[in-house]
Parts: structure tokens; sequence; C-alpha cells
């Protein structure tokens, strides 16, 4: 048995810092840990900006690489497959994927509310992840739309308290983790 958790949501989420607490944890110690590879690419090459299609395109074949490279392990990933269709539909035709099969790829999908739903005091931009306040909630919505018929979809609200959040968050994590998983 064995739990692929996609960790996800919009610009200022949360979601890399709580995926780096959680490859603390040691509750967790078992579980491999992957970065937002999208993040990742955009240090590497910024330029990606410019072919916003090949980018997803990119995101989508080496988040099914890294995956694939640890088949039998748990893992918790800071984005999973369907994300690069939330940000440009087109990579599920090129593909030749279907949501169903993506969906199947994982066992549970947390999405993390992003800081911009609780306003410019809270909602932080930095050189990779620049996003108005607009668009920053646009794309949450464009993920929840991509990701909440997933079988075992939950929902962490954005907080003022971050702490507080991360809490929430981590109890989903802990009491996911603990449920035994067919298939895959």
């Amino acid at each position: 048995m064995y739990h692929r958790i996609v960790v996800t949501g919009g610009p200022a989420s949360g979601k890399t810092e709580f995926v780096e607490r959680l490859a603390k944890e040691p509750a967790l110690a078992d579980f491999v840990f992957f970065n937002e590879m999208a993040r990742q690419l955009l240090e590497e090459n910024p330029a990606y900006r410019e072919n916003w299609a090949d980018f997803h395109h990119q995101i989508y074949f080496k988040q099914i690489g890294r995956e694939d490279a640890v088949a039998g392990r748990s893992f918790i990933t800071d984005r999973g497959t369907v994300d690069a269709f939330a940000f440009n539909p087109d990579t599920m035709a090129f593909t030749g994927t279907t949501i169903e099969k993506e969906y199947q790829r994982y066992t549970a999908v947390i999405q993390l509310g992003s800081a911009a739903s609780l306003g410019p005091g809270h909602y932080q931009t930095d050189a990779i992840r620049n996003e108005s306040i607009t668009s920053a909630l646009r794309i949450e919505q464009a993920l929840t739309a991509a990701w909440s018929n997933h079988p075992c979809y939950r929902f962490v609200k954005a907080e003022v308290d971050f702490d507080k959040k991360y809490r929430r968050f981590y109890d989903t994590i802990i009491e996911i983790s603990r449920k035994k998983i067919d298939g895959l």
C-alpha cells in the first residue's frame, strides 16, 4: 500500500512551504517529496514564460517521469499532472490523456486556498510567482475545477493564521496517509 498525494493551490497558498515542512515530519519519513516542477523550470529558464504551451507540456512529462521513477513508494508532490491542464487546457489533448486517467495516478489531492482570497494585506508575490490578486484567484478557480472531482479531494481554506492553516493541512495529510488504499 502506498499513497500518491498532490498538494495544489493557487499562488501564495503555502504549497512550497507546507511540503518542505512535511518533509521534516517523522510521521512521514517513508514518503518521497517532490518540489514544484513549474518553479524549478522557471528558475532554470525564465524564457519558458514566452511559450506557455511548451512550458506546460514539459511540466507534464517531467512530472510523469519523476513519479514513475519512484513507483511503489509513497510520495507527496507540490502540484500534480492535472495542474498543467488547469493552467493550459490544451495540454490534455497534446498528451493524449484523460482527466480520469490522471486522477487514477493519485490517491488524494489537497488544494490549499490562496492568500489572495484574504486581500492585499496578506498576498505576497516573488520573482517567479508574480500574478495579481485577480489572476491568483482565477488560477485557484481553475485548479478547483480541474481537481474537485477527484474521489479524495480536500480543500484547506486560506487563513490569516498561517500556522493554523498548516495544522489543518497536516491533520488532513495524516488522516489520508493512515487510510488503506486499493489499487495503484
